[in-house]
C-alpha cells in the first residue's frame, strides 16, 4: 500500500529509549530469573564449594612444605608427604569439578533467559504499530536485539559467578590470614584491594563512554549497511556504489576512533592495576619474609601467603575486564529493554472480544484520520460495503485510498468516527472493541508492492495459512494462474525467491501474493492495485479470477486502472481525503464528473499505447 506515502508525510523516527539505571535493568531482568531460583542457588552453592576447595590448596601446600622441612628420617618421611600430596591433588580436582558442575547447572538458565527476553522483544516489535516500523532502521534494531541477547549471558556469568565469588574469596583469604597470623596481613590485603578497586572502577567508568560511542557507531554502521544492501538495485541503477561505501566508511571511522581510544585507555588501566598488585604482593612477601627471619613464621607460612596472593591476583587482574564487561552488558540490556519501552499506538482494550464473522458488512462512519496530527488525511469519510458486496475506491495518488485499507486492518486507530464490521449475528462491531488478531484474521490483502520472504515459493504461499496442506497450496496457486509457471521451474515450489522476492518479476510476485491471500480464505478481501504489475493480457486473466474469488466475500478494491472496477457494486472517487463522487460505473459516467474525466483520460492513454505498439508497414 504505497499510494498514500505523499499524504503520510515523513515517517516519525523512533525515539531512543530513555536512560535506565543499572538497578532498573536488574529489576526488568528479575522476573525472567525467578523461575530458575533453585538452579541459581545450587550454582552459587557449587561456586562456594569451589572457593572453599581453592582455599584448602595453599594450606595443604604449607603443611607439605613444613612436613618435608621438619622430617629427618624414617618411615614418617614417606607417609606424611604422600597423604598430603593426595589431598593436595584431590582439592585441586575438586576446584575444577565444582566449577564445571556450576557451568552444567547454570548453562540452561543463561540460554533460556536470553531466549525468553529476546523472544519477548521480538514479539513486542511485531505488536508495535506501523507508525514505529515506518520510522525504525532495521539494521540498528537487529543489532540492539543481537547484542542485548548475548549481554544477558555475559551479565549473569560475570556478576554472579566471577565478581561475587572473587569477593567471597577475598573475604575468606583475609579471614584465614587474620586467624593464623596478624592484622597486618589483612590490612595489606584490604588496602591493596581497595586501591585496586577504586582505581579500576574509576578508570573503567571513564572508559565506558568510549564503549557507548563504539556501540552507537556500530549500530549506525549496521543500519547503513543493511539499508544499502536491501536497496541493492537502486544503488546499481544510479551507480552509487562509492557513495554508499563512503557513507558506510563514515560510520566505520567513528567506530574505529572509539575502539582506538578504548584500547589506549585499556593500556592505562592494565598498567595501573599491575603496579597496585605488585606493591601489594611486595608488601605481603616482605612481611612474611620478616616473620620467617624472626622465627614467628615457617617457610610453609611464606609459601601459604604467596599462594594466597597468587590466587587473589588472578581474579583481581581480571576485575577491570569483569567490570567493563558488566558495564557493557548493562549498556546493551538498556538498549534491548528500551525496545520494550516503545509504546503500542494500537493496543487491544481490556474488554476486547474476538470477532467472528462471515460475509460481513463493513462500515466507515464519519472517519477522520491523519498520520501527523498537524495534517488530516481523511475528512469525515463515510461509506458501507454490503455483505458479500464489492466496493471500489479510485482517485489520484495521495488521495487517501490506501489509508482506508490500513485503517481497516487497524494499523492505526481513527482520530474520529469509527470503522465497524458485522459479526455472524449481523451486529456491527467497532474494530476497536475487537481483538486485533481476530480482525486481521478476517481480512486478506493483495498489496500493490508485494514483498516476499527470502524463502521458497511454497513457503510464501503457505504463509497465508500455515496449517494448510500441500494440495491446498497448489489449488491456491492454480487459482492465481501461477501453478504452471512454478511447475516449469527446475526446483518447482521449492524455488527460492531471493531477498524481498527480487528473483521473481513484478507480475510473478503479484500472483504469489494473490495465491497467498486466497489460501487464507478470508471473510474480507482487499485488492490494493492488485493487478498493477501485470500486463494487459495477464491483467484480464487475473481480473476474471479476482472477480470469481470475490464472490461470497466482502471486497474492497483500491485501483488506479478504472477498467478493473467496472463491475463493482459501488465506486467511490476520492480527492484530497474526501469522497467527491459515488455510484456505479454507468452512473458515474453519466454524471460527467471527475470519474468520467479519469475514464476518458485512461481511454486516450490506452489508444496512444496501442498506436505506439503498431509497426508501420513499409
Amino acid at each position: 500500500m504505497t499510494t498514500d506515502l505523499q499524504a503520510s508525510g515523513d515517517a516519525p523516527v523512533a525515539k531512543p529509549a530513555h536512560a535506565r539505571s543499572e538497578a532498573q535493568v536488574l529489576r526488568d531482568l528479575l522476573p525472567f530469573l525467578k523461575p530458575y531460583a533453585g538452579r541459581i542457588v545450587l550454582a552459587l552453592a557449587l561456586v562456594l564449594l569451589g572457593k572453599l576447595a581453592n582455599l584448602v590448596v595453599p594450606m595443604l601446600l604449607k603443611a607439605l612444605v613444613d612436613g618435608l622441612g621438619a622430617a629427618h628420617a624414617g618411615h614418617v618421611v614417606l607417609a606424611l608427604p604422600v597423604a598430603l600430596l593426595v589431598a593436595y591433588g584431590g582439592s585441586r580436582i575438586a576446584v575444577t569439578l565444582f566449577t564445571e558442575l556450576r557451568q552444567v547447572v547454570f548453562a540452561r538458565v543463561m540460554a533460556r533467559v536470553s531466549r525468553q527476553v529476546t523472544l519477548q522483544v521480538f514479539r513486542h516489535l511485531h505488536a508495535l504499530s506501523l507508525r514505529f516500523h515506518l520510522g525504525r532502521r532495521t539494521g540498528g534494531v537487529a543489532r540492539d536485539v543481537e547484542r542485548g541477547g548475548s549481554a544477558i549471558s555475559d551479565l549473569l556469568d560475570w556478576s554472579l559467578y566471577t565478581i561475587l565469588p572473587t569477593i567471597v574469596e577475598v573475604a575468606l583469604v583475609t579471614a584465614v590470614l587474620v586467624w593464623n597470623y596478624d592484622w597486618l596481613f589483612a590490612g595489606i590485603t584490604l588496602a591493596t584491594l581497595i586501591a585496586y578497586s577504586v582505581f579500576t572502577f574509576t578508570i573503567t567508568d571513564w572508559r565506558t563512554r568510549f564503549y557507548r560511542a563504539s556501540v552507537e557507531a556500530d549500530t549506525r554502521a549496521n543500519e547503513r549497511a543493511v539499508d544499502s544492501l536491501l536497496n541493492y538495485e537502486t544503488v546499481k541503477y544510479f551507480g552509487n556504489e562509492e557513495h554508499e561505501a563512503r557513507r558506510y566508511d563514515a560510520s566505520l571511522v567513528h567506530l574505529e576512533n572509539a575502539n582506538v581510544k578504548a584500547r589506549k585507555t585499556l593500556a592505562v588501566l592494565n598498567l595501573g592495576q599491575s603496579a597496585i598488585i605488585a606493591l601489594g604482593v611486595t608488601a605481603m612477601m616482605w612481611r612474611a619474609a620478616a616473620g620467617v627471619v624472626a622465627g614467628s613464621m615457617t617457610v610453609g607460612d611464606l609459601v601459604l601467603v604467596n599462594a594466597y596472593l597468587l590466587q587473589l591476583s588472578a581474579p583481581l587482574n581480571l576485575l577491570g575486564m569483569m567490570y567493563r564487561e558488566v558495564k557493557a552488558a548493562f549498556t546493551n540490556l538498556e538498549r534491548l529493554f528500551g525496545l520494550l519501552d516503545q509504546k503500542q499506538d494500537v493496543a487491544d482494550r481490556a474488554d476486547a472480544v474476538p470477532l467472528h464473522t462471515h460475509m460481513p458488512r463493513v462500515a466507515f462512519e464519519d472517519v477522520r484520520f491523519g498520520y501527523d496530527p498537524r495534517r488530516t488525511i481523511l475528512h469525515d469519510v463515510s461509506f458501507a460495503i454490503a455483505p458479500g458486496g464489492t466496493l471500489a475506491v479510485v482517485g489520484h495518488s495521495g488521495s487517501g485510498k490506501s489509508t482506508l485499507a490500513r485503517l481497516l486492518y487497524r494499523f492505526y486507530d481513527v482520530d474520529a468516527g469509527r470503522i465497524a464490521i458485522s459479526d455472524t449475528a449481523g451486529d456491527l462491531r467497532d474494530v476497536r472493541d475487537c481483538t486485533q488478531a481476530s480482525v486481521r484474521a478476517a481480512i486478506a490483502i493483495v498489496p500493490q508492492d508485494t514483498v516476499l520472504f527470502n524463502e521458497s515459493i511454497y513457503y510464501n504461499i503457505h504463509y497465508g495459512r500455515p496449517g494448510a496442506s500441500g494440495e491446498e497450496v497448489e489449488a491456491a496457486a492454480r487459482a492465481a494462474h501461477i501453478h504452471e509457471l512454478i511447475a516449469s521451474l527446475p526446483d518447482g515450489y521449492e524455488t527460492q525467491v531471493g531477498e524481498r522476492g527480487l528473483k521473481l518479476s513484478g507480475g510473478e510476485k503479484q500472483r504469489v501474493a494473490i495465491a497467498r491471500a486466497l489460501l487464507k480464505n478470508p471473510a474480507i478481501l482487499i485488492f490494493d492495485e492488485a493487478t498493477s504489475a501485470l500486463d494487459s493480457q495477464s491483467e484480464q486473466a487475473i481480473q476474471s479470477e479476482l472477480d470469481r474469488i470475490a464472490v461470497g466475500r466482502t471486497t474492497l478494491v483500491i485501483a488506479h486502472r478504472l477498467s478493473t472496477v467496472m463491475g463493482a457494486d459501488e465506486i467511490l472517487v476520492m480527492d484530497a481525503g474526501r469522497i467527491v463522487e459515488r455510484g456505479t460505473h454507468t452512473e458515474l459516467l453519466d454524471k460527467g464528473g471527475a470519474y468520467a474525466a479519469m475514464w476518458q483520460l485512461q481511454l486516450q492513454q490506452r489508444r496512444d499505447e496501442e498506436k505506439a505498439q503498431q509497426v508501420p508497414v513499409s
